[in-house]
């Protein structure tokens, strides 16, 4: 079997084209998968942590939500297999195929027509290009596929916060200790990464506290929060990959492109100073850019800066 890896590897490496090409269907079967998670994993926390209220207030005092018993028995990333929500009709497997299988049934369930939402072709074709382009970026090395994790991971948190405005820590923690585990590896000199240990622990302690600091000086002046803890963590786990060198750069992409769909949204709904936005996708993509440019940004910010 490793024998087998290996030949395959070396056939791989040796035409860049197959290396990306391969990849990028990698991916789109990734973000099928991803949109499980994506749709799944909250709902699985909500229930944990409705059990949790459960036991601790005892079933006297306990009042669960209307929908807690919707979802079926068991229920995870794996089971039950995925079913139309409007007549439970099960998705076969050639029904599952992505981005085809949506072209292909018009973007609708093959059994009630109910239309299936435009996201799930567009994560399968997101996570598809955006591996595609890591492989493009890393090449045949160990680290591309610590990248490709990475990079499958920032897209389900993306489109949870967008969903449900949380960063879940059944991911974020997850990437900070690989972040922190990488840094004891020997560094690829072609790339900077991963960075060494003191830049990455360092970096993984500045990039939580910083943000902290900063939603405890809002919440001091506007006595509320202005970011999650979730925010914290990632931003955290972008310290322990990138190293605390490159923090500044991050915060400043995720800012100023948060600001800026901010303040659009606030002019097209009313200058409505309250409208709660997700801080995690702009942290996310800039995370993501620094990863893929982080050193060529780098240069260009201190070229000015001088």
């Amino acid at each position: 079997m490793q024998d087998l890896l290996g030949f395959l590897l070396y056939l791989l490496s040796s035409s860049p084209t197959a290396w990306i090409v391969t990849m990028l269907v990698l991916g789109l079967l990734v973000g099928s998968f991803l949109n499980v998670v994506i749709h799944r994993l909250p709902i699985m926390k909500e229930r944990e942590w409705h059990e949790m209220a459960r036991d601790t207030l005892g079933p006297d005092l306990y009042d669960p939500p209307r929908d807690a018993t919707e979802k079926p028995q068991p229920y995870n990333l794996l089971v039950p297999r995925s079913a139309c929500p409007k007549c439970g009709a099960q998705i076969t497997a050639l029904q599952n195929i992505p981005i085809v299988s949506y072209l292909f049934l018009r973007g609708a369930c093959a059994n009630c027509r109910t239309r299936i939402p435009i996201r799930y072709p567009v994560v399968e074709f997101v996570t598809g290009v955006l591996s595609a382009a890591v492989a493009w970026k890393f090449g045949v090395t160990w680290y591309c596929a610590a990248a490709l994790i990475l990079t499958w991971a920032l897209v389900a948190l993306t489109v949870i916060d967008l969903d449900r405005m949380l960063l879940l820590d059944d991911i974020t923690l997850p990437l900070l200790w690989i972040g922190l585990l990488l840094s004891v590896a020997p560094t690829l000199p072609q790339f900077g990464l991963p960075v060494d240990a003191h830049s990455a622990i360092l970096g993984a302690a500045v990039g939580y506290v910083s943000l902290w600091a900063v939603n405890k000086a809002y919440k001091a002046i506007a006595k509320q929060d202005g970011m999650g803890y979730g925010d914290f963590k990632l931003f955290a786990a972008f310290g322990a990959w990138f190293g605390w060198q490159k923090l500044l750069l991050i915060i400043l992409m995720s800012a100023f492109t948060g600001a800026a769909v901010g303040i659009a949204l606030m002019i097209a709904q009313g200058r409505n100073r309250k409208l709660a936005i997700p801080f995690g996708p702009f942290l996310a993509a800039a995370g993501w850019i620094v990863l893929m440019w982080g050193d060529r940004l780098m240069a260009v910010y201190w070229y000015r800066a001088s």
